[in-house]
């Protein structure tokens, strides 16, 4: 029973990590997020903050830059 107490708090806690990365959708499929595109989820994002999450300062975010900003507490809704 403790294993399968254990198994399930693991699968949870990765099914809520992975919800967290994909809560922005990429609506126009290009494979990266837009300033629009997060300000769907993250309404207060301003252009210097967005540059911030941008860390390859390409005008847009990868999934790892999401992923990154999100588990440094940058991004908050």
């Amino acid at each position: 029973m403790k294993t399968l107490n254990i198994v399930t708090l693991v699968a949870v806690l990765a099914t809520s990590a992975a919800y967290a990365q994909t809560m922005v959708e990429d609506t126009d499929g290009d494979g990266v997020y837009s300033m629009e595109e997060l300000m769907v989820v993250y309404p207060a994002i301003t252009e210097d903050l967005f540059g911030e999450v941008d860390a390859n300062d390409d005008g847009a975010v990868d999934a790892d830059e999401l992923a990154a900003a999100q588990e440094a507490g940058v991004l908050s809704n």
